[in-house]
């Protein structure tokens, strides 16, 4: 893949606990070559055990409760293509393990709960995206992933979720005013329950040079997506960009077919795009492919070296 800027594209993707990251980023390392990305996880830094934060009532969202300086330091090593020996932490057994060797390639995508802390670690970005899913949803993501992945019971989750609640919008929900992109999945008034008809909400911030969508509203039918100028929670002027869960195929080929043809370096990959769980084959969410479509077609421009004027 041809590059114009002669350092790393640093990929940000931020958001409270299972709010979608690990699906994003996959998603997006798949539209880049897995070969030309590094998925770096900033939860690693976390400076106490699960048992440690317990005892001295700390939870992982807490900045104190992780190496912030350390995470710091290595973002800036990374952007200038030097390796970095990234800390481990076992979200499973909730223990800190032995660090690992981790080089840059092309793409780094950093995923976490605090990318966006601090000014330093934020000026390392190229591209800043917030997941900010429907809080319904987060839990119920939660639950499934810690019970089936974590080795926590429900009661264990569900007790965590409440020793957050002061933590989450403390420490993460400030992150999002820093997002180039905030995207939040959210349950359409007829879905049927299942995460592959979601709706999503694309707030489009000047900071970033966004694709043209207007070819798409040419006349023809706009069922399942809106583009509409709105003003944010700051009163600052956005683009929203909606696309339905019930969105036909036909409509979101369209979307595809016009993001794909601006990153063709990536059109080998398009049959994988989309899916909540690549490896066991899951079925495809139009929404989320076009969300990580999204992703990597400004992960790509930042790598030619296109900014917004």
């Amino acid at each position: 893949m041809s590059k114009r800027v002669d350092h790393p594209i640093i990929l940000g993707i931020v958001g409270d606990s299972a709010s979608g990251k690990t699906t994003l980023s996959a998603g997006v390392a798949q539209i880049l070559g897995e070969a030309h990305c590094t998925v770096f996880c900033t939860d690693d830094y976390h400076r106490l055990s699960r048992r440690q934060r317990n005892e001295g009532g700390l939870s992982a969202l807490d900045p104190r409760a992780n190496y912030i300086d350390v995470l710091e330091q290595h973002l800036r090593l990374l952007r200038r293509g030097e390796p970095v020996l990234k800390p481990v932490y076992d979200h499973r057994e909730g223990t800190l393990e032995e660090p690992v060797y981790v080089k840059p390639k092309e793409f780094v995508i950093a995923e976490g709960l605090l990318g966006y802390t601090t000014r330093a670690m934020r000026d390392c970005y190229d591209v800043k995206i917030y997941l900010d899913p429907e809080e319904e949803l987060r839990i119920k993501w939660k639950l499934r992933r810690d019970t089936t992945k974590r080795g926590y019971t429900r009661k264990e989750v569900l007790d965590q979720l409440e020793r957050r609640k002061v933590d989450s919008p403390n420490f993460i929900h400030p992150q999002r005013t820093f997002a180039d992109i905030v995207i939040r999945f959210q349950r359409s008034k007829d879905a049927n329950g299942s995460d592959t008809q979601l709706d999503v909400r694309h707030i489009l911030r000047p900071t970033l040079p966004h694709p043209d969508f207007t070819p798409l509203f040419d006349g023809s039918s706009n069922a399942g997506m809106h583009l509409e100028l709105a003003r944010d929670r700051d009163g600052k002027p956005v683009d929203v960009l909606e696309i339905s869960g019930n969105i036909s195929d036909k409509r979101a080929e369209r979307i595809e077919d016009l993001l794909w043809n601006l990153i063709p370096e990536a059109g080998h990959l398009r049959d994988q795009v989309g899916r909540i769980d690549i490896a066991n084959g899951a079925p495809k969410s139009h929404p989320l492919a076009l969300t990580q479509l999204l992703v990597g077609y400004h992960a790509v421009k930042a790598a030619m070296g296109v900014r917004a004027y």
